[in-house]
């Protein structure tokens, strides 16, 4: 299994960039779920609960086989076990943000280029609150500051300069009618 105290050079990269990877492509396929719902009321809800499957598939059953596995101690200390609840409902929240958005006529690329964009800046912010720097806040470097402000000005420029909307979507060379388009989006 995984063995977090040996010296594994660049390994941490690999990880990290397939998080990129897959949460890259989380906004476009958890859209495409909600509309596969054809539900344009309960769409987004009924998308959230198989998310929700999937994280008890991925995040419940299969830590607890590697913990099976590697006859792990099942001793878990409350702040441990309070700051993982923590992240993992501010997660879930986030997650539901994001179909709200999605039903809110937020699209895709919008969305998550905000919430790419935006994550970073808060992550950074609590991250000094609760971490602060060796040095205090007037050690931060000049280039830590200016990234965090490109950040914010990629949002808005997403934001302001969104991609034009698809054309409206033809059926035998007629529009659709407004119900049609309401469960097709």
């Amino acid at each position: 299994m995984v063995d977090q105290g040996s010296d594994h050079g660049m390994t941490w990269l690999v990880y990290a960039l397939l998080t990129v990877a897959s949460w890259g492509v989380y906004g476009v396929f958890l859209h495409t779920g909600q509309t596969g719902m054809a539900d344009p009321v309960n769409g987004r809800y009924k998308a959230f609960l198989f998310v929700g499957i999937a994280y008890f598939l991925t995040a419940v059953l299969a830590p607890l086989a590697v913990l099976i596995a590697n006859g792990a101690s099942w001793s878990y200390p409350l702040k441990g076990m309070g700051w993982s609840l923590l992240a993992g409902t501010v997660g879930a929240i986030g997650a539901f943000g994001v179909l709200l958005a999605f039903g809110a006529k937020g699209t895709p690329p919008v969305v998550m280029s905000i919430v790419f964009a935006g994550a970073p800046i808060v992550n950074a912010l609590v991250s000094l609150g609760m971490h602060p720097p060796k040095g205090g806040w007037s050690s931060l470097r000049w280039q830590f500051v200016v990234g965090i402000l490109l950040a914010a000005v990629g949002g808005c420029l997403v934001t302001l300069y969104k991609p034009p909307p698809a054309p409206a979507a033809h059926v035998q060379g007629t529009p659709m009618t407004a119900t049609a388009q309401g469960t097709a989006r």
